[in-house]
Parts: C-alpha cells; sequence; structure tokens
C-alpha cells in the first residue's frame, strides 16, 4: 500500500451500492452517510434499528500468564475486577495523565484479552504497548483478522433474534461478549455500542462480513432497517455526550479533565502509567473540566471555537452541532467544551465568537439524551 492511500473495509463495495457517500477518514474511505441522510440515518437508530460498519476499528490482542497484570499497569481502570466473557471501558493514559487512547478490553480468560482501540490510533496503540510489553504479555495487532458490524437502535435484538435465533438481550449482559454461530462461522457479539442505544457490536471474519450485512439488511426490513454512515455516528455519539478522541480525548487533556473520571480506579489497583497524576486529580480536582452547553442563541458552535466569560477566555468547544433528536425537542445547537474549572459550573453563561458574532452559550446537565 503506497503512502497516503486510505484502506478500504470488506465492506466497501457495498456502502457504494448502497449510494454511501465515501469520505476519508483516519485512514479509511468509509461512508458519512448514504441516500437517506444524516438525520433520517440518526432518527432510525433512536426509533428503530441501524446498522454501521466499524470495521476500521483496530484489534490488540494480548496473551500470556502476566497479561491480566499488564493491562491492569497500563490502563487506568481495574482489570482485575474483569471476569471471563466481560468488557470494560477504559483508557490508555500516558505519564502525564493524558489519554493516548480510549478502548474497549474483552477479556476471554486470564490469559486472552482482545482490545478494541480507534481507527486513528491503532498503530500508535500497537506500537505504544509494545514498547511497555514485558515476559509474559505478548502483543499482537490482530486488525486484519476483523471486521465489524454494529447493530444499534429500539429494534436492535428483535432484528438480531431473527437472524441468530435467540434473544441476545438475554443471554448477554450490557457489556459482556458471546461467540455465536453465522453461516456455519464463529463471530463474537459483544453487548457495546457508541449511540446510547440498545445493540451489539459483532467481530467477523472479513471474508464473512458482506454476507452478514447483507442478511442484517434483508432480515431487518421488517424493522425499518438502514445502513447509517459516520455523520449519524457522530451525532448520536454527541447526544449522549460519549468522547472522541480527537475531540474530547487527546494525549494532551488528562483522563479527569476529559471526563472519564468515573473509569479511573487507583483505589482498586496498583500501580499504573500516569497514576500520580491523575490519582491528584481525581481528589483535588483538575484545572479543567469538560462540559456540555446549550445554544442559546440561533447558530451552532463548532469544535475549536474559543469561549470566553466577561472577555476573558475560558475554554475551548470540543464538539458541536444540531442533532437531530435534541435539536427537535429543545430547538437548539449543543455542544461540549473543555473550561476552567471555576466558570463549569451548571447554568454559567459563556460566549461564543462565530463569524464576527457573539453567541450565548449556556452550561448544561449531561448526557442531553437518555434512552427510555
Amino acid at each position: 500500500m503506497s503512502e497516503g492511500k486510505l484502506r478500504r473495509t470488506p465492506l466497501f463495495e457495498a456502502h457504494v451500492a448502497l449510494g454511501g457517500k465515501m469520505v476519508p477518514f483516519a485512514g479509511w474511505e468509509m461512508p458519512v452517510q448514504y441516500t437517506a441522510g444524516v438525520v433520517e440515518e440518526h432518527v432510525c437508530v433512536r426509533e428503530r434499528v441501524g446498522l454501521f460498519d466499524v470495521s476500521h476499528m483496530g484489534e490488540i490482542e494480548v496473551r500470556g500468564a502476566r497479561t491480566e497484570a499488564f493491562l491492569d499497569r497500563v490502563t487506568c481502570n481495574a482489570v482485575t475486577q474483569l471476569s471471563d466473557g466481560q468488557a470494560q471501558y477504559t483508557a490508555l493514559p500516558n505519564e502525564q495523565g493524558g489519554v493516548i487512547d480510549d478502548i474497549i478490553i474483552y477479556r476471554h480468560s486470564g490469559e486472552h484479552f482482545l482490545l478494541c482501540v480507534n481507527a486513528s490510533n491503532a498503530e500508535r496503540d500497537f506500537e505504544w504497548l509494545k514498547e511497555q510489553e514485558e515476559d509474559g504479555a505478548e502483543v499482537t495487532n490482530v486488525s486484519d483478522r476483523y471486521a465489524q458490524i454494529a447493530v444499534q437502535g429500539p429494534q436492535a435484538f428483535a432484528l438480531l433474534h431473527e437472524l441468530f435465533q435467540e434473544d441476545l438481550s438475554a443471554s448477554i449482559e450490557p457489556f459482556h461478549f458471546a461467540s455465536r454461530v453465522f453461516e456455519e462461522h464463529e463471530v463474537l457479539i459483544a453487548r457495546t455500542g457508541y449511540t446510547g442505544e440498545q445493540g451489539v457490536e459483532i467481530f467477523v471474519a472479513p471474508s464473512d462480513a458482506v454476507a452478514l450485512w447483507n442478511a442484517l439488511l434483508q432480515r431487518g426490513e421488517a424493522f425499518g432497517v438502514l445502513p447509517c454512515g459516520l455523520g449519524a455516528r457522530d451525532s448520536l455519539r454527541l447526544e449522549v455526550c460519549y468522547p472522541l478522541h480527537g475531540h474530547e480525548l487527546s494525549p494532551e487533556v488528562s483522563a479527569i479533565e476529559s471526563g472519564l473520571g468515573w473509569i479511573v480506579k487507583p483505589a482498586k489497583k496498583g500501580d499504573f502509567i500516569g497514576r500520580s497524576v491523575l490519582e491528584a486529580q481525581k481528589k483535588e480536582g483538575a484545572l479543567r473540566k469538560l462540559v456540555g452547553f446549550f445554544v442559546e442563541d440561533r447558530g451552532i458552535v463548532r469544535e475549536e471555537t474559543p469561549l470566553f466569560v466577561d472577555g476573558k477566555e475560558v475554554g475551548v468547544v470540543t464538539s458541536g452541532t444540531k442533532t437531530p433528536t435534541v435539536g427537535k425537542l429543545t430547538g437548539k445547537a449543543l455542544g461540549l467544551a473543555l473550561v476552567q474549572r471555576e466558570h463549569g459550573e451548571m447554568g454559567q453563561m459563556l460566549t461564543a465568537q462565530v463569524r464576527g458574532k457573539e453567541l450565548a452559550c449556556r452550561i448544561e446537565k449531561t448526557p442531553f439524551y437518555r434512552a427510555s
């Protein structure tokens, strides 16, 4: 592959056939939307069920007698609390407490774990983990072994029942995973997702991805299924305030500042990378905090827009748009921002400067949306 050439998932031709608008994303050529459009795809996931190709995500396997201890040292959550078949949301911190990446860990056994990492960080995560590697914990990049399809929405488990002839909502608990068989091939079904709705993410061999995708589309017709792109994925995650690396998360912003204090567990583990910084910030508070806001004036406040209080810059927007569900309910655009702690209280008014205009923003309770 020549330098700069975009990679394609096994579903690329299927996306094109469905009218997918393909765009560069994290080194991949991915669908940002299909013919229905971002708004309809978003609404479909909130009200029915949508499919996402997330095969661009990276997978890293760690095996060996010291795998559990190794992962507990390089992540901020408590890996030792996991049981076989359980998943955990966590992060890879650096020595300054910044977030190298936010990841999900899947425990097959005490000596076998699978990590799902962000597409934009897959190579960097692997290289960093290899640098930390120790005897008894072998790190392997297995991204080429997997494609991934996310099935998300209130009708997700009804659709999955049609395909697997099983109520997976009863047999797989949230943040757990299990192996099942699709057309005589093993797939890994994880009850995780990035939309705030019910659903799963299915790890499948690349050679079986098209057959699984087509089967889900065909069986899903009765449930109003739609293929969904990156645009809807972003608006859905923003409504439920799930962070996005490169926006809310970065190596320069600590896990506490980024709102990930709930997965930093120093009391439940031994030493880990970044512990001294994160433990102190968890106890004493960080200088900055991630907040949610509504735009009180007409307009949208996008990422990287500075925010002011009484003419003094106090923060910056990390993500911002007008989302289909919350926007329809409130009539307002919304966003997330990293602000100085003293200006991060509920109800605080902030001023955003957008194209020479000042827009009033009010800090609000998050998440903006919860599934019923």
